[in-house]
């Protein structure tokens, strides 16, 4: 749950005053509730999604711009795991996009989620109930066995030392074309995407959380010279590393810290699809 809270601002600050700007890194899916103000959101090229109540968004790779006020976030991250559990379309169909929850008949059956999390007052530990009521009700009542293929995917991505698509394939012990296809069914993309994904997030994650490194010193051994990354910057932020080093993170800062913490990785594209420890 994150908590934003922003002055007011004065006359002098434009149409956005009393809201600050910040930019989610690619992910995997996510529901996002709210209680306050409702954020504009918009991904690149795309048209901005005014505030509502509830947002989904599909896999992303590509970097999404929010602007909002004073407010109450629960951001329920779904990996692909997840998606096949609790959604069900091909995640394909729904990458690099962005919804209001309310208007996706896919989504129907969140609604009860969505409506009922806040109360009358905030309470972080009921609020946390209610999603964990919710979920584990939905696993009840859903499959008994997860397909071991989409948690082979995911544990290759996730390996460091894994940076073809025939080294995913002979991790995962799949077929080329079964991999292909359970990639984009499940986690959104072809296998070449996400681990050039997963690759820059790396990378992106190093050097926000020692700067001292500079870009060079935060690449990911993958990566062949400095302008292969700048390219991948370009790709999956849409700015140059320089431009995003100097934009402000408000929020996404401390949000990073937090799931570091919680979570042992920073950013969700780097959580794992078991629990570790």
């Amino acid at each position: 749950m994150t908590e934003v809270t922003v002055p007011d601002g004065g006359p002098d600050d434009g149409p956005d005053r009393g809201r600050v700007t910040d930019h989610l890194h690619p992910e995997w899916a996510n529901l996002r509730v709210f209680s306050g103000d409702f954020p504009d959101s918009q991904l690149p090229g795309q048209p901005v999604l005014p505030g509502s109540l509830a947002n989904f968004t599909g896999p992303t790779s590509l970097a999404l711009k929010f602007t909002v006020g004073t407010s109450r976030i629960w951001g329920i991250g779904i990996l692909p795991l997840g998606w096949a559990r609790f959604i069900g379309t091909p995640a394909k169909d729904h990458a690099d996009a962005i919804y209001p929850a309310a208007d996706q008949g896919f989504l129907t059956h969140l609604q009860p989620l969505i409506t009922s999390l806040f109360g009358p007052v905030p309470d972080e530990d009921a609020e946390l109930a209610r999603i964990s009521s919710f979920f584990l009700n939905a696993l009840e009542a859903g499959p008994t066995e997860d397909d071991p293929r989409i948690i082979a995917c995911h544990t290759a991505l996730l390996d460091p030392d894994v940076s073809t698509v025939a080294e995913m394939a002979e991790a995962a012990r799949l077929p080329a074309h079964t991999l292909e296809r359970v990639c984009r069914r499940h986690f959104g993309f072809a296998p070449r995407l996400l681990l050039r994904r997963q690759r820059f997030m790396r990378s992106l994650v190093q050097y926000l959380f020692d700067p001292s490194l500079h870009w060079i010193g935060a690449i990911d051994g993958h990566y062949h010279d400095q302008a292969q990354f700048v390219r991948d910057f370009h790709r999956f932020m849409g700015m140059s590393p320089s431009e995003y080093a100097a934009t402000p993170k408000p929020i996404l800062t401390e949000v990073m810290r937090a799931r570091q913490a919680f979570m042992g990785s920073a950013v969700q594209a780097l959580h794992s699809p078991v629990p570790q420890g």
